[in-house]
């Protein structure tokens, strides 16, 4: 098990590690909400422009440290996209194959950053369908199945260790409320909400985590009824968050509330965060931030100050093609229109 190939893997993502940056912390000012400062902890500036850099270092990491990746192993990975970018990177950084699993609808960007890793695409016509179809390549190429929907809360240290939910409080040190309010994350596979959860307890702040749901995704329902047999018969619009399925590193126990975003107040907020910021995100990073509106509302109304954090996950250059398209949002989300008026009015930001 302890060969000298596994060793030379292990330094080489450790040297990765230490050649990166922390991710910035962007504060933004919402003339809406005096007294409840806004930040937003980028993960686009990551090598392969997504929080799911942290995620597939870790998976990686973990896989050779329990025997399962060895020198030539094939490595595949059910993914919308972004944990494939970030695996294939990693993938030819210790020069193995690399096949991702992904939905057909995947945004082209992506399906090019993993080609220029290296990898390879195999298409499935469901969302539902990538977990078996990642298994039997498995099977049949004898290589590794990463499978974060499993893995990505186990492979985290979620006591600190620089992970993401330490660095969002020491980035918040010397701010006016270094103590979030709130945190509020969606959930793609579950383990950044369980990551930033079990911190905050661990750690013994008053800080609450909210994790916001798209339409079509089973985590709200599964957190109110703990029926782990729950399906969606259909997989989520907003690309990179929200399961057909219940995945084992959701952890329910560790979340405070959820809501429920609908796809269309995802894509209107994104486009109005790009006029705050001067630049795209993606439409998770939409519905993160609509959870954030909400929580700001409640506590202006409420009389009560203090801070909300919440992750800026990707770039809106990865989806020209569709959220920034106004043709392709009419035909699959819909008029988002009222979604904006609501934006505004609840902001006071143009």
């Amino acid at each position: 098990m302890n060969s000298a190939w596994v060793k030379h893997a292990i330094s080489e993502i450790n040297a990765d590690y230490q050649r990166s940056a922390d991710t910035h912390l962007i504060r933004l000012a919402l003339p809406g909400f005096p007294g409840i400062p806004i930040y937003l902890k980028d993960e686009s500036t990551h090598p392969t422009g997504s929080l799911k850099h942290r995620l597939a270092r870790s998976l990686f990491l973990y896989g050779l440290c329990n025997g399962w990746i060895k020198e030539g192993t094939t490595i595949i990975e059910s993914s919308s996209g972004s944990t494939a970018v970030s695996e294939a990177y990693f993938a030819r950084l210790l020069g193995l194959p690399f096949i991702a699993v992904m939905p057909s609808c995947t945004a082209k960007r992506k399906i090019e950053q993993i080609e220029l890793y290296g990898g390879r695409c195999h298409f499935v016509d469901n969302a539902c369908e990538i977990y078996a179809a990642s298994e039997m390549l498995a099977r049949e190429l004898n290589g590794h199945y990463m499978d974060q929907f499993t893995f990505a809360e186990r492979a985290t240290d979620w006591r600190g260790n620089n992970n993401i939910a330490d660095s969002i409080f020491r980035q918040m040190t010397h701010e006016p409320y270094p103590q979030p309010s709130w945190i509020v994350m969606s959930a793609g596979t579950g383990g950044t909400s369980a990551t930033i959860g079990r911190y905050i307890r661990c750690q013994g702040y008053e800080t609450q985590l909210m994790v916001v749901d798209p339409q079509n995704s089973v985590f709200l329902d599964y957190w109110q009824s703990r029926d782990a047999s729950l399906r969606s018969p259909v997989g989520s619009k907003i690309e990179g968050i929200g399961r057909p399925r219940v995945e084992p590193s959701f952890i329910p126990d560790v979340v405070d509330e959820m809501l429920r975003v609908p796809d269309a107040a995802s894509v209107a907020t994104a486009l109005w965060l790009e006029k705050q910021l001067g630049r795209k995100v993606g439409a998770s990073t939409g519905t993160n931030m609509w959870g954030v509106l909400q929580l700001a509302t409640r506590m202006r109304d409420e009389g009560r100050q203090g801070s909300i954090v919440t992750l800026l996950c990707d770039s809106g250059e990865r989806y020209l093609e569709s959220y920034y398209n106004p043709q392709w949002v009419a035909a699959n989300i819909g008029d988002i229109t009222p979604w904006q008026a609501q934006i505004m009015q609840l902001s006071g930001a143009q």
